[in-house]
């Protein structure tokens, strides 16, 4: 880590993880972008795409920038809670039973191939993700902070995926995808030349807890909120759409703007940031009606659609 990094600007602090990360995961600034805001946002990332082309990669090198412990969980079919949470162990010394802590207590956990696990098994991440606790035979045991959950899944058409309910899903503040690299970048992959990661995390757990305070402290005047509010109201009424934003989806909205402006450098929440994130954070939250073809695309398409006729204020 650079020397006095805790005391440079919150957005130079920022623009250097983003750098370190987009070294190990090149051409995807955007990807990068969104993962690094849903953390300062104290909220989780979920990375939908194809296998290969990066997605653990990206999870990895955003654990790697973020001091503390790091967790893995290569999720399966026969994966059980506790293999996650964690579960009563006997002691044989004493004969007690004694809680022994599963990798999801650790700052930032890797949840690879969620939806490969079962329904049961997903269940197991959503205390974890919403209250940051598990409870385990009465008693709850709460995680360390920061806390932070990048999950990556498969398309919901490939073979031996489990569908994330909409409960799972909206424990997301961001979905967003890799896509394929463009030619420059594989070339690159393919002769070898790839980055080398930073030795040293940027965001030690000080520098973190005081970035997202930070964020909590950004301003969303009023005309905004009203802005914010629009687009939700457009998504509950819309024929389309089955179910549209809940108040938790325009929160999280909300909070992703206000991240999204620090790291802009700014101490209020502007139109544009809001814009920039309707479809990241609000498209996995809302269930088209009939549930026809691409269910990710229309749903996406719908949001572009409501945001693009919702009056910014000046």
């Amino acid at each position: 880590m650079e020397p006095a990094e805790a005391s440079v600007g919150p957005n130079l602090v920022i623009e250097r993880t983003i750098r370190d990360v987009s070294q190990i995961v090149r051409g995807k600034p955007e990807a990068v972008r969104l993962c690094v805001m849903g953390l300062l946002a104290r909220g989780h990332v979920l990375l939908e795409d194809v296998p290969g082309v990066g997605k653990t990669t990206l999870a990895r090198a955003l654990a790697e920038s973020v001091g503390g412990g790091f967790g893995r969980v290569q999720m399966t079919a026969d994966l059980l809670p506790a293999d996650i949470i964690g579960g009563p162990v006997l002691d044989r010394s004493s004969g007690e039973l004694n809680f022994r802590p599963g990798p999801i207590f650790n700052n930032v956990v890797l949840a690879d191939e969620l939806n490969r696990a079962t329904p049961r098994t997903q269940s197991g991440l959503l205390e974890a993700m919403a209250e940051r606790s598990v409870s385990v035979d009465g008693r709850t045991h709460a995680l360390p902070e920061p806390f932070f959950v990048i999950a990556t899944q498969n398309p919901s058409d490939h073979h031996g995926v489990y569908r994330l309910p909409q409960s799972q899903l909206d424990r997301f503040l961001v979905r967003t995808s890799l896509g394929y690299p463009d030619e420059e970048t594989e070339l690159q992959l393919l002769l070898g030349e790839g980055a080398t990661p930073s030795s040293e995390p940027r965001l030690t757990q000080d520098v973190l807890a005081r970035l997202q305070t930070a964020v909590d402290q950004v301003r969303l005047e009023s005309s905004v909120a009203k802005y914010l509010r629009s687009i939700a109201d457009r998504t509950r009424a819309h024929a389309e759409l089955e179910i549209g934003v809940s108040t938790r989806g325009l929160l999280a909205l909300g909070q992703a703007a206000r991240a999204r402006a620090l790291m802009e450098g700014r101490d209020f929440v502007s139109p544009d940031d809001v814009r920039a994130l309707v479809v990241p954070v609000l498209a996995h939250r809302v269930v088209v009606a009939g549930g026809r073809g691409n269910e990710r695309e229309e749903a996406e398409a719908l949001l572009e659609e409501i945001a693009n006729a919702v009056e910014p204020p000046v």
